[in-house]
C-alpha cells in the first residue's frame, strides 16, 4: 500500500515538473534601433486575423481539420476557431508554420490562456513582460489572446531571424534554454504528433544539441 502511496506521489511530481519546467523565459538583451522599430511596427498591426489559402475550401478544411484535435483542450467552438485563426494569421504574417506554434503553445501552457509561468512568463505562448516596455505600449495585456500571439511569433521570428533560420537553436532561445535540445524536441514532438497537416518537409527531426 505505502509503495502505491509513493508511486502515485512521484507520477504526480513527474507530472507538476512537466507541466512547468519548459515555461517560457526569453532572456531579456538589448535591441538596435532598427530591430526594435521593426518589432514593434508588427506588434502594432490591428488587422483582423484571416486564413490565407489557395481557396476558401482549403482555410476550412484547416480550420476544421485543426478543431476537431483542439475539441478537447479548448472546449467552446466560437473561442476555439478565433483562436486558430488568430493562431494561423500571426503564424503566417511572421513566417512560422502555424501547426509548429501550435507545438510551441502546447509546451508552453498547454492552450491555457491565463498561464503564468514563476519567472513571470504569461499567457498561451508565455511572453515575457519586459518585452511591452521593449516593443510594445503600457496598455498591453500580454494576457489577451491577440496581443499574446502576436508577441511570441514575432518574438519566435525576431530569434530565427538572428540564429539565421535554425529553427532549433530560435527555439532554445525563446525558452531560455539555448543549447539545450530538451525544449525544441518537445515542441518539434508536439508539432509532428498532434499538429502537423502539411506534406511540407522542414527537415527537423529530434537531435541532441
Amino acid at each position: 500500500m505505502l509503495k502505491t502511496i509513493q508511486i502515485g506521489l512521484l507520477v504526480c511530481l513527474v507530472t507538476l515538473v512537466s507541466a512547468t519546467c519548459f515555461a517560457g523565459s526569453q532572456v531579456e538583451e538589448p535591441l538596435s534601433n532598427s530591430v526594435k522599430a521593426l518589432m514593434q511596427h508588427s506588434i502594432s498591426d490591428k488587422a483582423v486575423p484571416t486564413l490565407t489559402f489557395a481557396t476558401p475550401e482549403e482555410g476550412n478544411a484547416w480550420l476544421n481539420e485543426m478543431s476537431q484535435r483542439l475539441k478537447k483542450r479548448i472546449p467552446d467552438e466560437s473561442y476555439r476557431e478565433d483562436f486558430l485563426r488568430t493562431v494561423h494569421y500571426e503564424a503566417t504574417r511572421a513566417g512560422l508554420d502555424p501547426q509548429m506554434v501550435l507545438g510551441l503553445i502546447q509546451v508552453e501552457s498547454g492552450f491555457k490562456k491565463y498561464a503564468l509561468s514563476s519567472v513571470g512568463a504569461r499567457g498561451f505562448m508565455q511572453v515575457m513582460p519586459f518585452w511591452v516596455s521593449s516593443i510594445g505600449a503600457k496598455d498591453h495585456d500580454l494576457f489577451h489572446l491577440r496581443l499574446n500571439l502576436r508577441y511570441g511569433c514575432t518574438i519566435l521570428r525576431h530569434y530565427l531571424d538572428i540564429e539565421r533560420g535554425d529553427l532549433y537553436r530560435a527555439l532554445g532561445r525563446y525558452n531560455g534554454s539555448l543549447g539545450q535540445p530538451q525544449y525544441p524536441n518537445l515542441v518539434l514532438g508536439a508539432w509532428r504528433k498532434n499538429w502537423d497537416y502539411t506534406q511540407k518537409n522542414w527537415n527537423y527531426a529530434p537531435r541532441n544539441i
